[in-house]
Protein backbone atom coordinates (compact mmCIF):
# COMPACT_ATOMS: atom_id res chain seq x y z
CA UNK A 1 0.00 0.00 0.00
CA UNK A 2 0.78 3.71 -0.79
CA UNK A 3 2.14 6.25 2.38
CA UNK A 4 2.39 9.50 2.90
CA UNK A 5 6.11 9.84 1.15
CA UNK A 6 4.43 8.34 -2.29
CA UNK A 7 1.98 11.15 -2.64
CA UNK A 8 2.79 14.93 -3.64
CA UNK A 9 1.16 17.00 -1.09
CA UNK A 10 2.16 20.62 -1.26
CA UNK A 11 -0.47 22.89 -0.22
CA UNK A 12 -3.30 20.19 -0.70
CA UNK A 13 -5.91 19.67 1.70
CA UNK A 14 -5.52 15.96 3.00
CA UNK A 15 -8.09 14.20 5.32
CA UNK A 16 -6.61 11.95 7.99
CA UNK A 17 -8.30 8.72 9.82
CA UNK A 18 -7.10 9.07 13.34
CA UNK A 19 -7.44 7.33 16.59
CA UNK A 20 -8.47 9.45 19.04
CA UNK A 21 -10.63 7.50 21.06
CA UNK A 22 -8.94 8.22 24.58
CA UNK A 23 -9.90 7.38 27.99
CA UNK A 24 -12.13 10.76 29.88
CA UNK A 25 -12.78 11.37 33.23
CA UNK A 26 -15.89 12.16 34.71
CA UNK A 27 -14.99 15.69 33.97
CA UNK A 28 -14.07 15.57 30.25
CA UNK A 29 -10.29 15.43 31.00
CA UNK A 30 -7.85 13.19 29.28
CA UNK A 31 -6.83 10.26 31.70
CA UNK A 32 -3.93 9.46 28.81
CA UNK A 33 -3.01 10.83 25.49
CA UNK A 34 -0.76 7.78 24.37
CA UNK A 35 -3.16 7.71 20.89
CA UNK A 36 -3.05 11.43 20.55
CA UNK A 37 0.96 11.70 20.65
CA UNK A 38 1.38 8.91 18.48
CA UNK A 39 -0.33 10.43 15.53
CA UNK A 40 1.68 14.06 15.75
CA UNK A 41 4.75 12.48 13.06
CA UNK A 42 1.84 12.44 10.20
CA UNK A 43 0.67 15.34 11.16
CA UNK A 44 3.79 16.89 11.20
CA UNK A 45 4.87 15.71 8.23
CA UNK A 46 2.06 17.21 6.73
CA UNK A 47 2.51 20.65 8.41
CA UNK A 48 6.01 20.44 6.54
CA UNK A 49 4.06 20.08 3.17
CA UNK A 50 2.09 23.14 4.34
CA UNK A 51 -0.92 21.04 3.90
CA UNK A 52 -4.42 21.83 4.94
CA UNK A 53 -4.91 19.18 7.80
CA UNK A 54 -8.13 17.75 8.30
CA UNK A 55 -8.09 15.13 11.57
CA UNK A 56 -11.10 12.88 12.58
CA UNK A 57 -11.63 10.40 14.42
CA UNK A 58 -14.46 8.70 17.15
CA UNK A 59 -14.43 8.60 20.64
CA UNK A 60 -16.64 5.72 22.82
CA UNK A 61 -20.03 4.47 21.36
CA UNK A 62 -21.79 7.32 21.85
CA UNK A 63 -25.27 5.09 20.38
CA UNK A 64 -24.67 3.86 24.15
CA UNK A 65 -25.20 6.92 26.44
CA UNK A 66 -28.01 6.60 28.45
CA UNK A 67 -28.68 10.24 28.18
CA UNK A 68 -29.30 11.51 25.02
CA UNK A 69 -28.58 15.16 26.06
CA UNK A 70 -25.55 14.23 27.53
CA UNK A 71 -23.93 12.46 24.63
CA UNK A 72 -22.19 15.33 22.73
CA UNK A 73 -21.12 16.91 26.36
CA UNK A 74 -19.97 12.88 27.33
CA UNK A 75 -19.01 11.98 23.91
CA UNK A 76 -17.04 15.18 21.77
CA UNK A 77 -13.38 15.47 20.45
CA UNK A 78 -13.49 18.90 22.02
CA UNK A 79 -10.86 18.12 25.01
CA UNK A 80 -8.99 15.95 21.95
CA UNK A 81 -8.78 19.42 20.29
CA UNK A 82 -7.15 21.28 23.03
CA UNK A 83 -4.79 18.54 23.64
CA UNK A 84 -3.19 18.71 20.49
CA UNK A 85 -3.31 22.17 20.64
CA UNK A 86 -1.17 22.31 24.04
CA UNK A 87 1.28 18.73 22.23
CA UNK A 88 1.82 21.32 18.62
CA UNK A 89 1.90 24.41 20.62
CA UNK A 90 -1.30 26.21 18.11
CA UNK A 91 -4.50 26.73 18.02
CA UNK A 92 -6.51 24.01 16.69
CA UNK A 93 -9.61 24.70 14.63
CA UNK A 94 -12.23 22.18 15.94
CA UNK A 95 -15.63 22.12 14.04
CA UNK A 96 -18.73 20.90 15.83
CA UNK A 97 -19.69 18.19 12.90
CA UNK A 98 -18.53 16.06 10.44
CA UNK A 99 -20.04 17.00 6.90
CA UNK A 100 -22.39 19.85 5.72
CA UNK A 101 -22.03 23.52 4.23
CA UNK A 102 -21.36 24.75 7.60
CA UNK A 103 -18.31 21.99 7.63
CA UNK A 104 -17.27 22.37 3.92
CA UNK A 105 -16.39 26.59 4.17
CA UNK A 106 -14.83 26.21 7.36
CA UNK A 107 -12.37 23.72 5.88
CA UNK A 108 -12.10 26.27 2.49
CA UNK A 109 -11.11 29.35 4.50
CA UNK A 110 -8.56 27.54 6.81
CA UNK A 111 -4.93 28.05 5.68
CA UNK A 112 -2.69 25.68 4.58
CA UNK A 113 -0.11 24.14 7.54
CA UNK A 114 -2.91 24.60 9.61
CA UNK A 115 -4.97 21.45 11.36
CA UNK A 116 -8.84 21.11 11.94
CA UNK A 117 -10.60 18.42 14.04
CA UNK A 118 -14.08 17.43 13.32
CA UNK A 119 -16.58 16.34 16.06
CA UNK A 120 -16.74 12.20 16.73
CA UNK A 121 -17.46 10.53 13.56
CA UNK A 122 -19.90 8.17 15.54
CA UNK A 123 -22.31 11.02 16.08
CA UNK A 124 -23.78 9.86 12.50
CA UNK A 125 -24.74 6.40 12.24
CA UNK A 126 -23.47 6.46 8.87
CA UNK A 127 -20.51 6.04 9.68
CA UNK A 128 -20.50 2.51 11.83
CA UNK A 129 -22.78 1.27 9.14
CA UNK A 130 -20.21 2.10 6.34
CA UNK A 131 -22.43 4.21 3.77
CA UNK A 132 -21.14 5.17 0.84
CA UNK A 133 -23.27 8.71 0.92
CA UNK A 134 -21.44 9.70 4.06
CA UNK A 135 -18.17 8.61 3.06
CA UNK A 136 -18.28 10.52 -0.14
CA UNK A 137 -19.30 13.67 1.71
CA UNK A 138 -16.43 13.37 3.92
CA UNK A 139 -14.51 12.76 0.50
CA UNK A 140 -15.32 16.00 -0.42
CA UNK A 141 -13.41 17.83 2.05
CA UNK A 142 -9.79 17.07 0.46
CA UNK A 143 -7.30 16.20 -2.12
CA UNK A 144 -6.06 12.88 -0.40
CA UNK A 145 -6.82 10.66 2.18
CA UNK A 146 -5.13 8.67 4.86
CA UNK A 147 -5.60 6.15 7.87
CA UNK A 148 -3.47 6.34 10.59
CA UNK A 149 -5.70 4.03 12.68
CA UNK A 150 -4.63 0.68 12.90
CA UNK A 151 -7.18 0.46 15.75
CA UNK A 152 -10.46 0.72 13.50
CA UNK A 153 -8.82 -1.31 10.75
CA UNK A 154 -11.17 -4.36 11.30
CA UNK A 155 -13.95 -2.19 10.75
CA UNK A 156 -15.37 -1.94 7.42
CA UNK A 157 -16.99 2.04 8.53
CA UNK A 158 -17.72 4.46 6.38
CA UNK A 159 -14.25 6.98 7.46
CA UNK A 160 -12.28 3.69 7.22
CA UNK A 161 -13.15 1.68 3.53
CA UNK A 162 -15.82 3.43 2.19
CA UNK A 163 -13.84 7.12 1.60
CA UNK A 164 -11.10 5.43 -0.38
CA UNK A 165 -13.58 4.99 -3.20
CA UNK A 166 -13.37 8.66 -3.49
CA UNK A 167 -10.05 9.75 -3.13
CA UNK A 168 -6.10 9.08 -3.67
CA UNK A 169 -5.24 6.71 -0.36
CA UNK A 170 -2.87 6.00 1.46
CA UNK A 171 -1.00 5.12 5.15
CA UNK A 172 -0.31 7.11 7.72
CA UNK A 173 3.50 7.50 9.19
CA UNK A 174 1.61 5.50 12.34
CA UNK A 175 -0.05 2.69 10.45
CA UNK A 176 2.93 1.77 7.99
CA UNK A 177 5.23 1.23 10.90
CA UNK A 178 2.85 -1.00 12.51
CA UNK A 179 2.22 -2.75 9.68
CA UNK A 180 5.74 -3.55 8.72
CA UNK A 181 6.75 -4.55 12.63
CA UNK A 182 3.41 -7.11 13.00
CA UNK A 183 4.31 -8.57 9.70
CA UNK A 184 7.64 -9.37 11.02
CA UNK A 185 5.96 -11.44 13.58
CA UNK A 186 4.46 -13.00 11.30
CA UNK A 187 6.44 -13.87 8.82
CA UNK A 188 10.10 -13.36 9.96
CA UNK A 189 9.85 -13.44 13.78
CA UNK A 190 13.47 -13.91 15.85
CA UNK A 191 13.42 -17.11 17.53
CA UNK A 192 12.64 -17.99 20.65
CA UNK A 193 9.64 -15.80 19.80
CA UNK A 194 7.65 -15.87 23.43
CA UNK A 195 3.93 -14.95 22.81
CA UNK A 196 2.69 -13.93 26.49
CA UNK A 197 -1.37 -13.61 25.94
CA UNK A 198 -3.80 -12.33 28.92
CA UNK A 199 -7.11 -10.38 29.54
CA UNK A 200 -10.44 -11.48 29.90
CA UNK A 201 -12.00 -11.95 26.22
CA UNK A 202 -11.49 -15.03 25.27
CA UNK A 203 -13.46 -15.01 21.79
CA UNK A 204 -11.63 -12.20 20.46
CA UNK A 205 -8.13 -14.34 21.19
CA UNK A 206 -8.89 -17.88 20.37
CA UNK A 207 -7.46 -17.85 16.98
CA UNK A 208 -4.26 -15.89 18.07
CA UNK A 209 -3.53 -18.85 20.35
CA UNK A 210 -3.91 -21.35 17.98
CA UNK A 211 -1.79 -19.26 15.40
CA UNK A 212 1.37 -18.81 17.80
CA UNK A 213 1.44 -22.44 18.78
CA UNK A 214 2.41 -23.32 15.36
CA UNK A 215 4.36 -20.51 15.27
CA UNK A 216 5.98 -19.58 18.65
CA UNK A 217 8.75 -21.07 20.57
CA UNK A 218 6.88 -20.49 24.13
CA UNK A 219 3.12 -19.43 24.65
CA UNK A 220 2.19 -17.95 28.57
CA UNK A 221 -0.99 -17.33 29.04
CA UNK A 222 -2.44 -15.65 32.32
CA UNK A 223 -4.97 -13.27 33.22
CA UNK A 224 -9.30 -14.54 32.95
CA UNK A 225 -7.69 -16.88 29.52
CA UNK A 226 -5.62 -19.04 31.53
CA UNK A 227 -8.50 -19.50 33.85
CA UNK A 228 -11.18 -20.18 30.99
CA UNK A 229 -8.62 -22.64 29.26
CA UNK A 230 -8.03 -24.19 33.27
CA UNK A 231 -11.94 -24.23 33.66
CA UNK A 232 -12.93 -26.10 30.18
CA UNK A 233 -10.00 -28.90 30.80
CA UNK A 234 -11.94 -29.33 34.09
CA UNK A 235 -8.88 -28.32 35.84
CA UNK A 236 -10.04 -25.78 38.30
CA UNK A 237 -13.71 -24.46 38.97
CA UNK A 238 -15.04 -21.20 38.52
CA UNK A 239 -17.44 -18.92 36.26
CA UNK A 240 -19.51 -20.29 33.12
CA UNK A 241 -17.56 -21.73 30.38
CA UNK A 242 -17.08 -20.10 27.41
CA UNK A 243 -19.82 -20.29 23.91
CA UNK A 244 -19.39 -24.07 22.72
CA UNK A 245 -17.71 -23.14 19.73
CA UNK A 246 -14.79 -21.31 21.36
CA UNK A 247 -15.02 -24.52 24.15
CA UNK A 248 -14.85 -27.08 21.34
CA UNK A 249 -11.33 -24.94 20.23
CA UNK A 250 -10.25 -25.00 23.23
CA UNK A 251 -10.56 -28.97 23.87
CA UNK A 252 -8.35 -29.16 20.43
CA UNK A 253 -5.65 -27.78 21.92
CA UNK A 254 -3.64 -30.31 24.16
CA UNK A 255 -2.33 -28.93 27.42
CA UNK A 256 0.34 -31.59 27.22
CA UNK A 257 2.16 -29.12 24.13
CA UNK A 258 5.39 -28.31 25.09
CA UNK A 259 5.15 -24.68 23.70
CA UNK A 260 2.04 -23.68 26.02
CA UNK A 261 2.88 -22.84 29.32
CA UNK A 262 -0.24 -22.18 32.14
CA UNK A 263 0.19 -20.71 35.55
CA UNK A 264 1.31 -23.67 38.24
CA UNK A 265 -0.13 -21.40 41.09
CA UNK A 266 -2.67 -18.86 41.58
CA UNK A 267 -3.10 -15.86 44.13
CA UNK A 268 -6.93 -16.53 45.25
CA UNK A 269 -9.62 -14.72 46.68
CA UNK A 270 -13.08 -14.40 47.65
CA UNK A 271 -15.30 -14.43 44.42
CA UNK A 272 -16.57 -11.42 45.31
CA UNK A 273 -13.76 -9.83 44.63
CA UNK A 274 -14.85 -6.42 47.17
CA UNK A 275 -15.29 -8.74 49.83
CA UNK A 276 -12.26 -10.44 49.50
CA UNK A 277 -9.90 -7.28 50.01
CA UNK A 278 -11.64 -5.45 52.46
CA UNK A 279 -11.36 -9.20 55.03
CA UNK A 280 -7.81 -9.42 53.70
CA UNK A 281 -8.78 -13.13 52.44
CA UNK A 282 -5.63 -14.03 50.53
CA UNK A 283 -4.28 -17.10 49.38
CA UNK A 284 -1.55 -18.89 47.37
CA UNK A 285 -2.45 -22.43 45.21
CA UNK A 286 -2.04 -24.60 42.59
CA UNK A 287 -5.65 -23.97 40.81
CA UNK A 288 -6.80 -26.91 40.85
CA UNK A 289 -7.51 -26.22 44.65
CA UNK A 290 -9.77 -23.27 43.94
CA UNK A 291 -12.90 -23.71 45.88
CA UNK A 292 -16.50 -22.98 44.71
CA UNK A 293 -16.52 -19.58 46.80
CA UNK A 294 -13.38 -18.43 45.72
CA UNK A 295 -11.66 -16.72 42.20
CA UNK A 296 -8.07 -16.66 40.46
CA UNK A 297 -6.70 -13.14 40.42
CA UNK A 298 -3.40 -13.06 39.66
CA UNK A 299 -0.38 -15.45 39.18
CA UNK A 300 1.18 -17.08 41.63
CA UNK A 301 4.78 -16.36 42.85
CA UNK A 302 6.43 -19.88 41.05
CA UNK A 303 4.17 -19.29 38.13
CA UNK A 304 5.86 -15.55 37.76
CA UNK A 305 9.47 -17.18 38.09
CA UNK A 306 8.72 -20.01 35.25
CA UNK A 307 7.49 -17.40 33.21
CA UNK A 308 9.88 -14.97 33.59
CA UNK A 309 12.81 -17.35 32.63
CA UNK A 310 11.21 -18.16 29.42
CA UNK A 311 11.12 -14.47 29.05
CA UNK A 312 14.74 -14.12 29.58
CA UNK A 313 15.68 -16.16 26.68
CA UNK A 314 13.61 -14.57 24.17
CA UNK A 315 14.93 -12.96 21.02
CA UNK A 316 11.62 -11.28 20.38
CA UNK A 317 8.45 -10.96 22.86
CA UNK A 318 4.89 -10.07 21.91
CA UNK A 319 2.59 -9.28 24.82
CA UNK A 320 -1.26 -8.79 24.60
CA UNK A 321 -3.54 -8.58 28.20
CA UNK A 322 -2.49 -8.36 31.57
CA UNK A 323 -1.72 -11.71 33.94
CA UNK A 324 -4.47 -10.58 36.51
CA UNK A 325 -6.63 -7.70 38.00
CA UNK A 326 -3.72 -5.48 38.22
CA UNK A 327 -6.00 -2.55 38.79
CA UNK A 328 -6.24 -3.65 42.22
CA UNK A 329 -3.09 -3.87 44.76
CA UNK A 330 -3.50 -7.04 45.69
CA UNK A 331 -3.13 -8.75 42.25
CA UNK A 332 -0.86 -6.44 40.53
CA UNK A 333 2.46 -8.58 41.14
CA UNK A 334 1.77 -11.11 37.78
CA UNK A 335 1.52 -8.26 35.49
CA UNK A 336 4.14 -6.24 37.24
CA UNK A 337 6.98 -9.06 37.59
CA UNK A 338 6.47 -9.79 33.82
CA UNK A 339 6.55 -6.19 32.62
CA UNK A 340 9.60 -6.23 34.58
CA UNK A 341 11.03 -9.33 32.87
CA UNK A 342 9.92 -8.19 29.65
CA UNK A 343 11.85 -4.82 29.69
CA UNK A 344 15.13 -6.82 31.05
CA UNK A 345 15.79 -8.81 28.29
CA UNK A 346 17.77 -5.92 26.84
CA UNK A 347 18.73 -7.74 23.55
CA UNK A 348 15.03 -9.06 22.54
CA UNK A 349 12.78 -7.04 20.60
CA UNK A 350 9.40 -6.36 22.37
CA UNK A 351 5.98 -5.72 21.25
CA UNK A 352 2.83 -4.63 23.56
CA UNK A 353 -0.53 -4.15 22.18
CA UNK A 354 -4.21 -3.93 23.56
CA UNK A 355 -5.46 -0.85 25.81
CA UNK A 356 -5.39 -2.89 29.04
CA UNK A 357 -1.88 -4.13 28.63
CA UNK A 358 -0.29 -0.14 27.35
CA UNK A 359 -1.94 1.02 30.43
CA UNK A 360 -0.78 -1.12 32.75
CA UNK A 361 2.73 -1.76 31.62
CA UNK A 362 2.12 2.50 31.58
CA UNK A 363 1.37 2.03 35.54
CA UNK A 364 4.34 0.72 36.24
CA UNK A 365 6.80 3.32 34.50
CA UNK A 366 8.41 0.93 31.81
CA UNK A 367 6.26 1.27 28.74
CA UNK A 368 8.80 3.72 27.21
CA UNK A 369 11.75 0.50 27.35
CA UNK A 370 9.30 -1.42 25.04
CA UNK A 371 10.37 -1.03 21.47
CA UNK A 372 6.86 -0.88 20.00
CA UNK A 373 3.88 0.08 21.49
CA UNK A 374 0.68 -1.24 19.20
CA UNK A 375 -2.03 1.04 19.21
CA UNK A 376 -4.44 -1.29 18.30
CA UNK A 377 -6.12 -4.02 19.74
CA UNK A 378 -8.51 -6.00 18.58
CA UNK A 379 -7.31 -4.89 14.99
CA UNK A 380 -3.58 -6.45 16.47
CA UNK A 381 -5.19 -9.67 17.20
CA UNK A 382 -7.17 -10.06 14.18
CA UNK A 383 -4.01 -9.26 11.72
CA UNK A 384 -1.50 -11.89 14.18
CA UNK A 385 -4.55 -14.48 13.70
CA UNK A 386 -3.68 -14.09 9.57
CA UNK A 387 -6.99 -12.24 9.52
CA UNK A 388 -7.22 -10.01 6.98
CA UNK A 389 -8.19 -6.49 7.89
CA UNK A 390 -11.13 -4.70 5.65
CA UNK A 391 -9.08 -1.21 6.36
CA UNK A 392 -5.84 -2.50 4.68
CA UNK A 393 -7.00 -3.96 2.14
CA UNK A 394 -9.38 -1.06 1.19
CA UNK A 395 -5.92 0.74 1.23
CA UNK A 396 -4.09 -1.80 -0.77
CA UNK A 397 -7.11 -1.10 -3.64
Amino acid sequence: MKTLRDFDLQEKTVLVRCDFNVPLDEKGNILDDFRIEKTLPTIKYLKEKKAKIILMSHLGRPEEAKDSRLREKQFSLRPVAIRLSALLKEEIKFLPGCIGKNIAKEVKKTKPGKVILLENLRFYREETEGDLNFAKELAQLADFYFNDAFAVCHRAHASVVGITKYLPSGAGSLLAREIKILSKVLQEPWHPLVVIIGGVKIDTKIKTIEQFLKKADHLLLGGEISNIFLRAKGVCVGKPLPEKEVLDRIERIQLTDSKLHLPIDSIISLADMEKGIEEGYFRKAAPGLVRKDEEIYDLGPETIKVFSRIIREAKMILWNGPMGVYEKKPFEAGTREIARAVIKNYPAFTIVGGGDTVSAVGKFGVLEKIDHVSTGGGAMLDFLSGEKLPGLEALKK
